[in-house]
């Protein structure tokens, strides 16, 4: 369950952001904090309808931090109330990490707390669109709050968005990633279409995302292995030692990630908060009965009855499931919805899976990540690629 305490409603002003204006669906004329009897009503019905050993909460926005401290008190308290006994909870936040303090930073790590801070790579990029109310930069206030976790023993995920300006600074935005040490980064593409079909200028073009990736990962895979994480590699050297992938933007199917929004209703996924998508609120409609309605599954189901025949022919799509639904458009004469980023993550898998498989041989086989990386330099080498 992914809960948004305040809704739309942030601290600063990205402008990529696909979520600000999504308080015009809210039943509420303005957005403020979940109710308590709210929260609880969705802690419960969660934790009732979850039959795994761990229930997960991520807390989102907007920005969850504008919440406050209290009122996350008061969710574990909740969550502690109506956890069976041998079960346990997961919980995350997603911040833009503005509003982290010492208080913050006590409270998460007492409560073990996962967190993830949204920061673009270099402070040119970052503050290009990631700026504040004011319209100030925000890069060197994340950076300090990132370091102030570190303090506190809590090693945050690095959320960055690749957009039409960082494509271009693969190295750049990673050794800056890279330097903040906390062990694990994840690249979100920016797309964003408009209504007549056409691109937003911070979209990022797919042959340059594919690049990127490339660029990226042969630095990690001859310099960080098993020092840092990159979600897509992780999820791709998943997929190639015959696993599947776990993120729902990969998997075959999706629609198990709903929304609770501030004033109770849910959504099918966090990119379709509108009124086609809305299954109902929990405050007059049971929890389980939306997430199991046929809505919601033809909704899950559609990413892979959906599929484009150029996807369902294509030798990669075990590895990125025909992408998030989100990014499948229907351009020119074409009657079928394609993944706009298709030839970028052809040209990331083109050049990554072969590597990874035989870094996962020689993993099974025992070989140091010292002795991986030295193989993984000789191959990139052979093949005339710069490690």
């Amino acid at each position: 369950m992914m809960v948004k305490p305040v809704g739309s409603r942030c601290n600063m002003r990205c402008s990529y952001c696909y979520y600000l204006d999504k308080g015009r669906y809210s039943m509420h004329k303005k957005q403020s904090c979940m109710k308590t009897a709210l929260l609880e009503r969705i802690i419960r019905e969660t934790i009732q309808s979850q039959k795994g050993e761990v229930i997960s909460f991520v807390w989102h926005g907007g920005e969850p931090l504008l919440a406050g401290i209290p009122f996350y008190q008061k969710a574990v308290e909740l969550e502690r109330k109506y956890l069976p006994s041998g079960r346990t909870v997961w919980n995350n936040i997603q911040t833009n990490g503005l509003l982290l303090n010492d208080e913050w930073c006590r409270f998460l790590v007492q409560n073990r707390f996962d967190i993830g801070i949204s920061i673009d790579g270099t402070e040119a990029v970052h503050n290009q669109n990631r700026r504040d109310i004011g319209g100030s930069g925000t890069w060197q206030r994340i950076r300090t709050n990132i370091g102030r976790l570190k303090r506190y023993r809590i090693l945050p995920d690095l959320l960055c968005t690749v957009n039409s300006t960082s494509v271009k600074d693969p190295m750049g935005v990673y050794h800056c990633l890279k330097e903040l040490d906390t062990g694990w980064i994840q690249f979100i593409p920016i797309v964003i279409r408009r209504e007549d079909g056409s691109y937003s200028s911070l979209s990022v073009a797919p042959e340059e995302y594919g690049a990127f990736l490339c660029a990226v990962f042969d630095e990690w895979i001859t310099e960080d292995l098993g020092k840092t994480d990159v979600q897509l590699f992780a999820e791709t050297a998943r997929v190639a030692a015959g696993g599947s992938p776990a993120v729902c933007w990969l998997t075959e199917t999706c629609g198990k990630v709903l929304i609770a929004e501030e004033d109770g209703s849910i959504y099918s996924c966090d990119h379709f908060v509108d009124d086609q998508h809305r299954l109902g609120n929990i405050q007059n409609t049971k929890l389980d009965r939306m997430v199991y309605s046929r809505r919601q599954t033809d909704f899950g189901e559609s990413k892979k009855t959906a599929l484009s025949r150029k996807c369902r022919e294509c030798s990669w799509l075990k590895y990125c499931g025909g992408g998030c639904l989100k990014d499948r458009f229907k351009t020119g004469n074409e009657d079928e919805a394609q993944y706009y980023l298709c030839e970028g993550m052809k040209m990331f898998y083109a050049h990554a899976v072969k590597l990874l498989e035989k870094a996962t041989v020689m993993s099974a086989d025992r070989h140091t990540s010292e002795q991986i990386m030295n193989e993984m330099k000789r191959a990139l080498k052979k093949d005339g690629v710069s490690g």
